[in-house]
């Protein structure tokens, strides 16, 4: 199975269509959303085709392959227009291609509890890719569809086998790590 990760969209419908896109096209089975869903904050400028209706219609036409998690820019009133969860601050997964190892996803902008050695902790929030083991913990950040910082292009990963693969909107890969 394939999952893709992408997070901080920011109400952006082109990033949130060529996301779609690329759902499609990899065939992934899940699409993994790391928080920061419909809104900008005070702190962004507006993103590329901002239209907070439209992407939360593209984002619910795909409700069913969803699984997310509360950004800071995320409100209870999100989760009214929404049509799947949208406000846990975090969600586990166990996938037997990890060996029992634990998938922490949060959206990175609250502290970490307490992790056994050897979780894959994938969040958002930062805007910046990152694919390292660190402190006996694997990171993982896509960095964002919409409103990518320090330099990089938008970006999202991609799981397949045991490879995280960072990629930018045309699919070369800017970060990987094999676990």
């Amino acid at each position: 199975m394939i999952y893709l990760f992408a997070s901080d969209i920011h109400g952006s419908a082109y990033a949130m269509h060529t996301l779609l896109n690329i759902f499609e096209t990899t065939r992934a089975s899940k699409l993994i959303l790391l928080g920061d869903l419909l809104y900008h904050g005070p702190r962004n400028d507006l993103p590329q085709e901002y239209n907070p209706k439209e992407t939360c219609r593209l984002q619910n036409s795909v409700k069913e392959s969803l699984i997310c998690v509360k950004g800071n820019c995320e409100a209870e009133v999100d989760q009214m227009v929404l049509e799947f969860p949208v406000l846990s601050d975090s969600a586990t997964m166990y996938l037997e291609r990890f060996g029992g190892r634990m998938i922490y996803l949060h959206h990175g902008h609250k502290s970490l509890p307490p992790l056994p050695s050897g979780t894959i902790v994938i969040s958002g929030h930062t805007h910046i890719p990152v694919a390292e083991e660190k402190d006996g913990l694997v990171f993982i950040n896509p960095g964002s569809v919409a409103i990518p910082k320090g330099g990089f292009p938008p970006s999202y990963c991609i799981l397949e086998g045991t490879t995280f693969s960072i990629k930018d909107f045309e699919g070369n890969v800017i970060k990987s790590l094999t676990i």
